[in-house]
């Protein structure tokens, strides 16, 4: 057992009179701590997920425990990332994954079954729960009353080995909603309302939690499209009530015994307050290359575009495939563009085909492709160069696409379908024609055929491991006096795409730390690699701006870097995500006390830390020399004493050997 990290364990429950949803999830789940806003609480952990591009990273840290079962109610691995079978390695993991649910008693969600998150909404998302995913859009399942959480694929191995989730207590965002959506306005329209209010940074270190008569007029998947994305918005995680659209919702999905009514209490209180009225939005877009850069559809209408783009975990119900199938229905897309429909399960795949759905779109243009995550992460559909692409994913970041020089703007499938029609970005409202409505029935075609539940005998069962599959690298303490070169140094907003990037040519290397560590920067300095290898033993810096690390949960942004000798990060500030990715695997995360001390460090500077090992241990600041410019800094570090031992010890994986 790993009890050293479980603390005191008990049951705290504070006497509050009334609670929002979210205080009703971590009351019930809290392990140790106080519920109060920036203290650091662990929290009891009832179901995992992991996908194939994390998944594999999640599976060897769990190896390395020697822990023969996972401890969790549910944990599922999901296929879903890397489906493009160019050569042997994406299969190769498949094959791996497949043997590790087996051996270690997980659900096994195989290659073209669907996307994890609207995959685990149907199947296995539970009101009341709490999920844990080695992936940042792990929150939509809030939509259904969970507490879900997007984490680093070593924390996903330590709660499948029934240890507690250890995060800073959030605050809690209340919006109220109300009014109902007018004609050609979605749910997507929603999300992108609070990024245009709030950009990418608005909601770190908060939960958001919807509330409001507005409720009502969106169904469990409309609040799956709000959740996924509060991923955006920095936010640790989106709640929504589990009210009478999610019991629908799970009676749909022949899941109707699962449901608990979770609702805030009357007076509940919020920590802060925003208000929509839903009544009043229009169509929304987010501008190349943000998703918090965001504008009216009609006040950049009459761009030609390349690509339109229907699917993602961000769009994944039967409505959002419903609504453009409908839009395009007897028409024909303009012959310059590419409609690509991405399914998100086969489950829905099929639900189109029956309900006579996918024939129109097909007859209309439609590139059909196959259940998965696919063009969303850059395997596959990459736009032109230069060239406009609208898409209902949840995020643009330079690149992303697998098009160096992309033109992605993020958008509702009303709007993609309209534009899909006259081939240049075009408000739906324009269209000659009445909206379409779409009503889900009340009865679909239910398909489970391809989820491999957990085997009974586990006696005999060997992990296949592939040639691409390489064990992990040794990471080395924190020595006492450290002093090595600024190697980067980048503005605001840098993502994990930046640091680590996906697609087609670097997803397939993701078990292979060697190979994959060759990649990043590349998309900020395709010679940082080189300079990194020649610094390796001596260790080196990065400088970054704020919010540095945001996006995806990926912990080969952390791993990777950590591997070239990456040792520590000023940055002005940090995603929450990255930020523990990197102490997880001893990188040490510092910020800058005075932000004007950011433009005094250039690339190349040699920086000095003095005693870190004992500075970091007596207080919250640290003094760093630059001897290139014979300058001090002040820095601070927000550390937990259980995150200290971490860094000293050059990872928890060290901290778990160590202890055990």
């Amino acid at each position: 057992m790993l009890s050293f990290l479980r603390g005191q364990i008990k049951l705290n429950r504070p006497n509050i009179m009334a609670q929002n949803v979210t205080q009703k999830l971590i009351a019930n789940h809290l392990v140790s701590g106080e519920m109060e806003a920036g203290t650091e609480i662990a929290l009891r952990i009832d179901q995992t997920l992991t996908q194939d591009a994390t998944g594999t990273l999640v599976m060897l840290e769990f190896e390395a425990m020697g822990i023969p079962q996972v401890k969790t109610e549910c944990s599922v691995q999901y296929v879903d990332h890397n489906l493009i079978q160019a050569d042997f390695k994406n299969p190769d993991d498949h094959l791996f994954l497949r043997s590790a649910c087996k051996k270690f008693g997980l659900w096994y969600s195989r290659p073209g079954n669907g996307v994890s998150h609207p995959v685990h909404m149907e199947r296995f998302g539970i009101p009341g729960k709490t999920l844990l995913g080695s992936d940042s859009h792990t929150p939509a399942a809030g939509s259904l009353g969970m507490l879900a959480i997007g984490a680093g694929g070593l924390e996903v191995a330590m709660a499948m080995a029934g240890e507690p989730l250890y995060t800073k207590m959030p605050k809690v965002w209340g919006v109220k909603l109300t009014g109902q959506l007018p004609a050609w306005v979605s749910a997507k329209d929603v999300i992108l309302e609070m990024l245009r209010r709030h950009d990418v940074k608005g909601g770190v270190g908060k939960i958001i939690e919807y509330y409001g008569p507005g409720l009502a007029n969106l169904t469990a998947m409309d609040r799956h499209v709000i959740a996924n994305m509060g991923a955006e918005l920095g936010a640790t995680t989106t709640v929504f009530p589990a009210d009478g659209a999610v019991k629908a919702f799970l009676e749909t999905q022949e899941r109707g015994d699962v449901w608990r009514e979770l609702l805030a209490d009357e007076n509940a209180k919020y920590d802060e307050y925003e208000e929509i009225n839903l009544s009043e939005l229009e169509p929304l877009i987010a501008l190349p290359s943000s998703p918090g850069k965001v504008a009216p559809v009609r006040e950049v209408a009459g761009r030609e575009i390349y690509q339109t783009y229907i699917g993602s975990s961000a769009n994944p119900g039967l409505r959002d495939f419903a609504i453009g199938a409908l839009i395009v229905d007897g028409k024909q897309v303009h012959d310059r563009v590419s409609f690509d429909i991405n399914p998100t399960s086969r489950q829905i795949l099929e639900n189109l085909i029956s309900l006579g759905l996918l024939e129109k779109l097909i007859r209309a243009g439609a590139r059909l492709h196959q259940a998965g995550c696919n063009g969303c992460i850059g395997m596959g559909q990459a736009p032109a160069t230069g060239r406009i692409s609208l898409r209902t994913v949840p995020r643009n970041f330079p690149g992303r696409s697998g098009t160096k020089e992309d033109q992605v703007y993020l958008c509702s499938p009303e709007t993609a379908a309209a534009s899909a029609l006259t081939g240049k970005i075009t408000d739906p409202r324009t269209l000659d024609m009445d909206y379409p409505h779409f009503q889900e029935p009340k009865s679909i075609l239910i398909n489970t055929s391809m989820l491999s539940p957990p085997v009974e005998k586990k006696e005999g069962i060997a992990l296949e491991k592939g040639p691409n599959i390489k064990p992990l690298p040794p990471f080395e303490p924190l020595p006492d006096n450290f002093e090595g070169p600024v190697l980067l140094k980048v503005a605001d907003d840098i993502s994990t795409d930046g640091i680590m990037p996906a697609g087609a040519r670097v997803l397939p290397y993701r078990s292979n730390i060697p190979e994959i560590s060759k990649f990043v920067f590349e998309p900020i300095d395709e010679n940082y690699y080189q300079r990194a290898m020649a610094h390796q033993q001596q260790g080196s810096l990065v400088v970054g701006g704020e919010n540095y690390g945001q996006g995806s949960s990926r912990e080969h942004a952390a791993l990777a870097p950590r591997y070239l000798g990456l040792k520590v990060v000023l940055a002005k500030s940090f995603a929450r995500i990255h930020w523990q990715n990197l102490v997880n695997f001893g990188i040490l995360p510092l910020t800058f006390v005075k932000l004007d001390d950011w433009e005094r460090i250039d690339q190349d500077d040699i920086l000095y830390l003095a005693a870190i090992r004992s500075a970091i241990q007596k207080g919250k600041r640290i003094t760093i020399r630059n001897k290139t410019k014979q300058e001090d800094y002040e820095f601070e570090h927000s550390l937990s004493s259980r995150q200290i031992e971490m860094i000293l010890e050059g990872s928890l994986i060290n901290v778990i050997r160590k202890k055990q």
